[in-house]
């Protein structure tokens, strides 16, 4: 079910690049058809919005209040759902917006004076409208709302647009109720190709955002892709994955349902485990021999591990870390004794879950960081979103007279340098006053 393999190999480092290896190329059919989508309601705006959604999802929206979620409606949704799912939602919102409000805290503009008595510094600002992709149909993910919209309204944003595809008209009300509780100021009852289009360019009923946020199949991958430039996104995701560095001091089962975990996202998702004791991994075999056929994902999960998954045997925790930062995966999980000890040595992943404790599957709903993260091993250079992704930042100067005599001659001489005289002349204009 797995393929195995050995730090000790020869070709380990070739071996493990080939398990790693994700085909993300673009298919040349989905980006053709996207383009002459967005190129659509680029030129027909709402008309084509409608005669899209009504061909994909089936759905009438040629009337208002087909394509518009209302607040009282996203309310009503809240206040249907049982105490215990409401308390969860709340809950889990509660802790998001405190993790991130310790994000904007420690994310503030700054000042300075030189020796010259000129202010330098940074102003930060938040963006002015985003607009959050969420998945519909067979999928809900309430968390992906909550995840997407508490960082931006923490940022302060203006303004937060909400799109959705419903369907046949099939609302799902956990959905609607993250957004009520998320605060997002409208929702569209749109997905797809066009709804991403509709977000970067705008039309007569939906409102052109600054950046567009949210998880999305492989029409609004590329649909994002395409309109990047024209609006901020957040990143291109790949499948989602999931490593755990073990020795052996956590219940073998433990490990096999977080590894389930991953696995059941879809075929293509990619579960890891790397001990420094390969009987633990035989240990985790069979955990998950006994556990798979009682799965109702069974069959994604084990077509997933066929696929993507990966035992790898090491010589001690040292290498363990080391292969882990050659990986740079999605979601690391540090299962072992004295976990806190290795954390100073991994340099790339998304996220990281110390100790025996810390299953992923508490930071995909409710432990407060964010759980849209870096995949296919961009988290060598990506971050999780968070609240300064819904920020820009301007550089602020307030120059001196005192030090425009120093620096315009700075500025001059490196003007003349460049060839670039009117900035030469521009800078010294001061020094001569």
């Amino acid at each position: 079910m797995f393929t195995k393999l050995s730090s000790f190999d020869p070709d380990f480092e070739a071996n493990l690049q080939a398990i790693l290896r994700w085909d993300a190329s673009e298919d040349a059919a989905i980006e053709t058809q996207v383009k002459a989508i967005i190129q659509a309601v680029r030129t027909e705006g709402d008309s084509a919005v409608r005669r899209f959604t009504a061909s994909f999802d089936h759905l009438d929206t040629t009337q208002v209040q087909n394509l518009i979620i209302t607040q009282d409606e996203l309310k009503a949704a809240f206040d249907s759902l049982d105490q215990e799912t409401r308390a969860a939602l709340e809950t889990a919102a509660s802790r998001i917006k405190t993790f991130h409000q310790k994000q904007w805290q420690h994310n503030q503009g700054f000042e300075f004076q030189d020796e010259y008595g000129s202010t330098l510094g940074q102003l930060v600002r938040p963006l002015e409208r985003v607009g959050i992709y969420v998945p519909g149909g067979k999928a809900a993910y309430p968390s992906s709302v909550l995840m997407n919209a508490i960082p931006a309204r923490v940022a302060g944003v203006g303004e937060i647009i909400m799109v959705v595809p419903t369907p046949h008209g099939v609302k799902n009300t956990s959905v609607l109720a993250a957004a009520f509780l998320a605060e997002v100021d409208t929702v569209f009852t749109i997905g797809g190709a066009q709804a991403v289009a509709a977000l970067a360019y705008g039309t007569a009923s939906i409102p052109r955002v600054d950046k567009i946020v949210g998880p999305g199949n492989a029409y609004v991958a590329a649909a994002k892709r395409q309109v990047f430039g024209q609006v901020g996104i957040d990143m291109i995701a790949g499948p989602s994955e999931i490593l755990v560095l073990a020795d052996g001091s956590v219940p073998a089962h433990w490990i096999a349902m977080d590894l389930f975990a991953q696995a059941e996202h879809d075929e293509m998702a990619q579960s890891i485990l790397i001990a420094t004791d390969e009987s633990y991994l035989d240990a985790v075999l069979h955990a998950i021999e006994l556990a798979l056929p009682q799965q109702p994902r069974a069959k994604i999960i084990e077509q997933s591990l066929r696929n993507r998954g990966a035992m790898i045997c090491v010589r001690d925790m040292d290498e363990a870390c080391m292969v882990a930062n050659l990986i740079a995966p999605e979601h690391l999980e540090i299962a072992t004794q004295d976990a806190a000890k290795w954390v100073t040595k991994i340099q790339h992943a998304g996220a990281v879950f110390v100790g025996a404790y810390s299953s992923e599957a508490l930071g995909d709903y409710c432990a407060g960081p964010n759980h849209v993260l870096p995949t296919s091993g961009t988290a060598r250079f990506s971050s999780p979103l968070g609240v300064y992704d819904f920020q820009k930042r301007m550089s602020l100067m307030q120059i001196s007279e005192n030090g425009a005599q120093h620096l315009g001659k700075l500025a001059r001489t490196l003007g003349q340098l460049e060839g670039l005289p009117a900035h030469a002349q521009s800078a010294y204009l001061r020094v001569m006053s």
